[in-house]
């Protein structure tokens, strides 16, 4: 188990969206070193990629 940062978060969504899902594994292999298996890394960047921050303060 694990717990992302909306920095980590963003990080990631930033690298998928440059450079595709790929560049997001390795960007998310970097900030977890310790998590391997490109599959399960790869479902992991998805779900990260969809996530959308909502606004503060009910807006």
């Amino acid at each position: 188990m694990f717990i992302v940062t909306e920095e980590e978060a963003a990080a990631i969504r930033q690298a998928y969206e440059r450079g595709g899902e790929w560049v997001a594994v390795a960007e998310f292999r970097r900030l977890f070193p310790g998590l391997s298996g490109n599959a399960e890394v790869l479902r992991w960047v998805q779900t990260i990629a969809a996530w959308r921050v909502e606004a503060q303060g009910g807006e």
